[in-house]
């Protein structure tokens, strides 16, 4: 499993022109699903997001997560985080997960945050979406549960 997470300000998500999904100052999570990934390796990346600490203490120094804070999440699915571009122009998505295994894995990953008391929105699985987001910073990370990177 694979997240690129980014510190907002705020950040949304449109389907068609509408509005499903906002948030004010938190974490924006773009999330890629792997053909073999389970349950450990979204908790591994569930882990990491949440206790990130990437947000600043009393001393402007990034010392703290959005737990420490009850910051908002917004998740997003991204197959093309699988992507491999290292041969020729167009990438192969063939490691990302099948819809069917991808959507299961994702709305795990959405109820465990949500178990955690943290308030969650999010896209919609699949679709074509437009991504808007202010990025607080710019702090962006990113995080594989094989640790390739």
């Amino acid at each position: 499993m694979r997240a690129v997470v980014q510190r907002v300000k705020r950040s949304s998500v449109s389907v068609d022109g509408k509005i499903v999904s906002k948030i004010d100052k938190g974490l924006m999570v773009l999330l890629g699903v792997e053909v073999n990934d389970d349950e450990s390796d979204l908790d591994y990346i569930l882990k990491k997001v949440t206790k990130l600490r990437i947000f600043d203490d009393e001393d402007g120094v990034m010392n703290k997560s959005l737990l420490d804070y009850g910051l908002e999440v917004l998740v997003v699915s991204q197959f093309t985080l699988y992507g491999d571009a290292r041969k020729g122009n167009r990438p192969s998505y063939i490691r990302s997960a099948k819809f069917d295994q991808g959507i299961l894995l994702y709305e795990k990953f959405i109820e465990k945050l949500e178990k955690l008391d943290v308030k969650v929105s999010h896209g919609e699985y699949g679709a074509d979406m437009d991504v808007e987001l202010i990025n607080d910073g710019p702090v962006t990370i990113l995080l594989d549960s094989s640790k390739e990177f």
